[in-house]
């Protein structure tokens, strides 16, 4: 199976991650490879209701930073599985993963009879 052409769209999808990650929330220093959610808006609440907007906004960002760092984990498996050469192989039966499969979705980690 020839890999390059699935990790250059790997890649190209672990970039825009980042980039999607980094408008609603920022790498957390205290845990490397972690990100933490930051709110839309910041500043000097003084109303309740400017306080109540930035609550709201931090668990509207940290819960689309939860997809999207589930999803860049997957992805980071993928280009693990292409360092280590076992990338395109079902994790439940080992057969190869179709072609098609991984067109549609280059990390994907089983076939499509164990989907």
């Amino acid at each position: 199976m020839k890999t390059e052409s699935y990790r250059k769209k790997l890649e190209a999808e672990k970039a825009k991650l980042e980039y999607e990650m980094g408008s609603v929330g920022r790498r957390n220093p205290m845990v490397p490879g972690d990100w933490e959610p930051v709110p839309s808006e910041t500043g000097v609440e003084a109303d309740l209701a400017d306080q109540a907007d930035v609550v709201m906004s931090l668990e509207s960002n940290a819960a689309i930073l939860a997809d999207l760092e589930a999803r860049y984990g997957t992805i980071l498996g993928a280009l693990s599985r292409i360092e280590k050469k076992t990338y395109g192989k079902c994790e439940v039966c080992g057969a190869s993963i179709e072609e098609a499969r991984l067109a549609a979705d280059p990390a994907a980690t089983t076939c499509v009879e164990h989907l």
